[in-house]
Order: C-alpha cells, then sequence, then structure tokens
C-alpha cells in the first residue's frame, strides 16, 4: 500500500478540460481509510458530536469573511466542461489509493453543465478502458484547481445536492499547495464534505496531516448525523479558515472545530498555507465499498456553486 501511495503522488499529473493525457494521477487520499479507523479510536475529547440543525438556503451563523474571492456558478450551456481556466479534470483508473472502482473521464458523460447553473458529475456502470489500458466497470468525474487557483483562510463553501446508493462517495475538499514537493500527509487535508451514499443522512468532516512514526499521518474527523436526507435537495458545505483553526459547516451552523490544540505532541498543523479545490464523485473503495443491485445508475453529484471568501 505505501508503495502505491508513493507511485500515486509522484506522478502528480494535471488533466485539463481540452487535453487528456496518458499519466497516472496523484492520490491525496491514500489510505485514507486506515487513518479513519485510526481517528474512531481516539480519546472522546478528539471528536465532536452534536444534533444537526438544517436549512438549505441559511446563512452563516459565524463572523461572515467580507469579500468574495473566488467564485464558480457553472453557468453555461448544457453539455459543456466547467471552465478550464479554473478547474482541472482529474483522468485516470489507478483505484487513488483506496481501491476505488471508478475511471475518472473528460468525458461530458461523466462530467458536464447542465444548462440550468448546475455542474453535473455522472457516476456509470459499464466497462471503459483508459488510455493508460486501465479496465474499469464504472467511470465518474473529478476536478481540482491546483495551478490555477489556491485559498489561504476564509470561507471555503459549496452547495452540492449529493446522490444516494451503495458504494458512492461524493467528496469536497481541499489539499496543500506543496503537495508535489511534500508529498501527502506532509502537505496536509481538509474534507470539507464526505458522504457514503449508503448512509445520505450523515456528513464527514475530516483534517489529515503528518504525524511522527505514522506514513501516512492522522486524521481527525466528525461523523454529523441529519435529520433529513441530505441527498433529498441541495445543502452548503464549508469550512471557515483562519490561522491555527478550522471550523466545519452545514448549511451555516458550526458542527466541528480543530485548532493546534487539538492535536497531540507528535501531530503536526500544517494549515496555515495556500490550499487548493477538489470535487469529485468515487465508487466504491475501501470505505464505501463496492456498488449492488440497489445502486442506481447513473448516479448524479450537482454542484449549484462554489465559493471562497476572504
Amino acid at each position: 500500500m505505501l508503495a502505491l501511495i508513493a507511485t500515486l503522488l509522484a506522478a502528480s499529473a494535471v488533466w485539463n478540460v481540452q487535453t487528456a493525457l496518458a499519466h497516472a494521477p496523484r492520490s491525496p487520499h491514500a489510505s485514507k481509510d486506515a487513518n479513519r479507523h485510526a481517528a474512531k479510536r481516539r480519546p472522546a475529547r478528539h471528536r465532536r458530536r452534536r444534533v444537526l440543525k438544517h436549512g438549505a438556503l441559511a446563512t452563516s451563523v459565524l463572523a461572515p469573511a467580507t469579500r468574495l474571492s473566488w467564485s464558480d456558478e457553472f453557468n453555461g450551456p448544457a453539455g459543456t466542461p466547467p471552465n478550464p481556466s479554473k478547474w482541472n479534470v482529474i483522468y485516470g483508473g489507478g483505484g487513488f489509493g483506496n481501491d476505488e472502482l471508478q475511471y475518472y473521464t473528460t468525458n461530458s458523460s461523466n462530467l458536464a453543465l447542465d444548462g440550468a447553473g448546475h455542474l453535473v458529475i455522472t457516476a456509470l456502470s459499464g466497462s471503459y478502458t483508459g488510455s493508460d489500458g486501465v479496465t474499469r466497470s464504472y467511470t465518474s468525474g473529478a476536478i481540482e484547481t491546483q495551478g490555477l487557483f489556491q485559498a489561504r483562510y476564509g470561507e471555503l463553501e459549496a452547495r452540492i445536492e449529493v446522490p444516494r446508493g451503495q458504494g458512492l462517495w461524493p467528496a469536497f475538499w481541499a489539499v496543500g499547495s506543496d503537495l508535489d514537493s511534500v508529498g501527502w500527509p506532509e502537505c496536509g487535508e481538509i474534507d470539507m464534505m464526505e458522504n457514503l451514499g449508503s448512509d445520505p443522512f450523515t456528513i464527514y468532516g475530516s483534517i489529515h496531516g503528518p504525524q511522527s512514526g505514522l506514513a501516512n499521518g492522522y486524521a481527525m474527523t466528525t461523523a454529523k448525523r441529519s435529520r433529513v436526507s441530505l441527498a433529498g435537495g441541495f445543502h452548503i458545505y464549508g469550512v471557515t479558515w483562519s490561522p491555527n483553526k478550522l471550523v466545519f459547516t452545514l448549511d451555516g451552523v458550526a458542527y466541528a472545530t480543530y485548532t493546534p490544540a487539538s492535536l497531540s505532541p507528535t501531530q503536526q498543523w500544517v494549515f496555515n498555507q495556500p490550499f487548493f479545490l477538489i470535487l469529485n464523485l468515487a465508487v466504491g473503495g475501501s470505505w464505501p465499498g463496492a456498488p449492488n443491485a440497489t445502486t442506481p445508475f447513473p448516479a448524479k453529484m450537482l454542484v449549484d456553486w462554489v465559493r471562497v471568501y476572504s
């Protein structure tokens, strides 16, 4: 597994909408399942669980950042790709360190605007062989902003409707911009939203970083249970980020806070540097498990907007 992580990180292939080159992509998500299990064994002081409050269009109850510094509203004709000046398209099917089952393509059937102000990431069932010769039984889409945009502090938010179904794994997250020079987990990772399609009532907000003696670093994860299905409509997932502080939010309501005081002496706080953004819909993997006969395909993750305030 560690050799796989090293291979995926070293590949560091950046893909854009107009050019799909045959390179294996990196994988900041490598071995997250093992990290997550370790996080669940942490003392109670590292775990925060509260009842969620909802309101799909709720405004933030936190002190708001004042300036919209970057955004994508995904306006454009139906069938067109996301703006290549804002997003790179990830291409590949190497499992991404999590034994994932999808092949990320540049096809409009997997990744396109719908003409109504949304980006639609669609997971499909069906054999696909990529330019690297890898064949997968599912396809999907993933985009990231490395080299195009990076954020350091502020509010990072996205309004998303997640899909429902066993084996589906939508995510909105960020990775340290020094990924290529220091690797993962040294670069750090902030997961503003992860969801397992088998449980559309629960989201996970996490941080990942380096820890002495652990090649895959540490993970701190907060699972939040919703009173309504998150697959039933749009919700706003985000983090309010300031020096030495990360506050995770759902529909503007805070549910978890991490600071350097949350860490042990062997763990490093690496969240005072720029990060780039990622949106993806994975299929299968060591955490969600494989799809089954009940999983609906095509499965769609709709993104209404992504906004960064500073």
